[in-house]
C-alpha cells in the first residue's frame, strides 16, 4: 500500500513552542523551525510496499551524522545486539515496544497491517529539537541540551509518531481543524498506551503525560502534554504557558499550526484519559481497543471531526458489549465532561 501523497510530515514538538523560542533568538530553535518547514512543503515520501517483507517485526537503525540526509548510515538491525549508541539502542527499543503493542494487543501486522519494515534515523541535525514520522521512518534529533534533550529518551514520542502512520493507513484524517486535532490526539493516545503497556501500569497509576523526561534541566514543565489535564504540562518563560483546552468552551481558532492541532488535541486527549479511568483496568484493553476499533473500522472518513469520532467511540462501545451499558455509558459521559455531545 503507497501513502497518501498530501499527508503531513508529523512532528512531535509544536510549532508554537519553537516559533516562541526561536523568537527569544535560540539559534538551535530557529534552526529547527527551518527544517521543520522544508518538511511540511515537502509532504510525506512514499512508502514502499511491505508485501514482500517478511511476516515479523523487522527494525532498522540508522545514523545521520549530525546532518539532514536520511537515511543515514546502517547501525543496527534486527536481532542484532546493542551497539555503542545510547540513542541508536533507544530507538529500536522504542520501535519494538510500539510493534509489541499494536501486534499482541490489537492484531496489528506493523504500522500499515502488512508487515512494513520499522525504520529510524537517529543523530538527525545540528542540535535538532523535534522528532518526526515522515511517512517511511522515524526521525529523532538529539534536542539542543538546554530545553530538550535527545527525542529517543521518551517511548511515547515513538509510540505517537509511529501511530500516524496507523492513521495514516486507517482513516487518513486530514492534518488541520478539528480532523487534525484528532489525528494527533491519537497519536497521543496510543503513545501513551504503548508506555503503559511496557510498563504494565493500570489506567489509575498511569502519568498521562506526553513527552515525560524530555525537557532539559531547568524548564519549568514535566512534559510537552498532559492528557490528564490539558493546559498544565509547562509554564515557562521560554516556552510560554501550554495553551491546550480541556473543554470545548477553550476551543482555539486559529490559522497556524494548521488550524490548531497541536493545542485542540487536548480536548479528546482529556475524553480519552476520562474514559479510560471510568473504565478501569489497563486501558490499552478498555478505552484503547473502543478507539483503535473505532480508528480501524472504515467508518471514519479523513475530515471526521470531534462530535462524529465521539459518536463513532460510543457506538462502537455499544457493538462490543451490547447487553451491558455501562462501558458505552462512561465512554459517552467521558464526552460529555470536555463539552461534546454524542446524541
Amino acid at each position: 500500500m503507497a501513502a497518501t501523497p498530501a499527508y503531513p510530515c508529523c512532528a512531535i514538538v509544536p510549532p508554537h513552542i519553537l516559533d516562541r523560542l526561536a523568537g527569544l533568538g535560540h539559534a538551535p530553535a530557529r534552526r529547527s523551525v527551518a527544517v521543520d518547514t522544508a518538511l511540511r512543503e515537502q509532504r510525506l515520501l512514499a512508502v514502499p510496499s511491505a508485501a514482500a517483507a517478511p511476516h515479523r517485526l523487522t527494525r532498522t537503525v540508522a545514523d545521520a551524522g549530525h546532518t539532514e540526509t536520511l537515511p543515514g548510515r546502517t547501525v543496527r538491525t534486527e536481532g542484532g545486539g546493542p551497539v555503542a549508541d545510547d540513542s541508536a539502542d533507544r530507538a529500536y527499543d522504542g520501535l519494538g515496544a510500539t510493534f509489541e503493542l499494536y501486534r499482541e494487543v490489537y492484531g496489528r501486522a506493523s504500522i500499515d497491517d502488512v508487515w512494513l519494515p520499522l525504520d529510524a534515523t537517529v543523530h538527525y541535525g545540528d542540535r535538532y529539537d523535534n522528532a518526526f514520522w515522515n511517512g517511511s521512518r522515524m526521525v529523532f534529533g538529539d534536542g539542543d541540551g538546554e530545553i530538550f534533550v535527545d527525542f529517543t529518551a521518551c517511548l511515547d514520542v515513538i509510540g505517537h509518531e509511529l501511530t500516524h502512520g496507523v492513521t495514516q493507513f486507517t482513516a487518513d484524517l486530514e492534518y488541520r481543524d478539528q480532523p487534525g486535532a484528532l489525528n494527533e490526539s491519537l497519536s497521543d493516545v496510543f503513545g501513551s498506551l504503548v508506555k503503559q503497556y511496557a510498563l504494565g501500569q493500570r489506567a489509575e497509576e498511569a502519568d498521562w503525560l506526553i513527552g515525560a523526561g524530555l525537557l532539559a534541566p531547568g524548564v519549568r514543565g514535566v512534559a510537552l502534554r498532559s492528557m490528564k489535564a490539558p493546559g498544565t504540562a509547562y509554564d515557562d518563560d521560554r516556552l510560554g504557558t501550554d495553551p491546550q483546552p480541556a473543554h470545548m468552551d477553550g476551543y482555539v481558532r486559529t490559522r497556524s499550526d494548521s488550524g490548531g492541532v497541536h493545542i485542540n488535541s487536548g480536548i479528546p486527549n482529556r475524553a480519552f484519559y476520562l474514559a479510560a479511568v471510568a473504565i478501569g483496568g489497563h486501558a490499552w484493553e478498555g478505552a484503547g481497543r473502543i478507539w483503535y476499533d473505532t480508528l480501524t473500522s472504515g467508518r471514519l472518513s479523513p475530515t471526521t471531526d470531534f462530535a462524529a469520532f465521539a459518536r463513532a467511540t460510543v457506538a462502537t462501545a455499544s457493538s462490543h458489549n451490547p447487553r451491558v451499558s455501562g462501558v458505552a455509558d462512561a465512554v459517552a459521559d467521558a464526552w460529555s465532561q470536555v463539552g461534546i455531545s454524542t446524541t
